[in-house]
């Protein structure tokens, strides 16, 4: 189980410019998480809270913040299947 208090791990570089892109353009990202969780949204922004990035994420009117370091994979048509690594 994820705890919030886990130590930061930050993403490679590629990985995080592909989330800024996505966030750019305001793909809808199809994003699985490190639980086996899936989720599917809008990219909309990265935000940086005490040294933790989290991917904001939209869908519907719900919007959900993501950390970075739990995201194991994202899709979307133009980037493929983007497996995020540690830096």
């Amino acid at each position: 189980m994820m705890t919030m208090n886990e130590e930061y791990q930050p993403i490679n570089c590629d990985d995080y410019d592909n989330l800024e892109l996505a966030c750019t353009r305001h793909w809808v990202l199809h994003l699985t998480l490190r639980t086996g969780e899936t989720i599917s949204g809008a990219a909309c922004e990265i935000r940086s809270r005490k040294r933790v990035e989290y991917l904001v994420i939209k869908y519907g009117r719900v919007s959900q913040e993501i950390r970075l370091d739990y995201i194991t994979n994202f899709t979307h048509p133009k980037l493929g299947t983007v497996v995020v690594s540690a830096e």
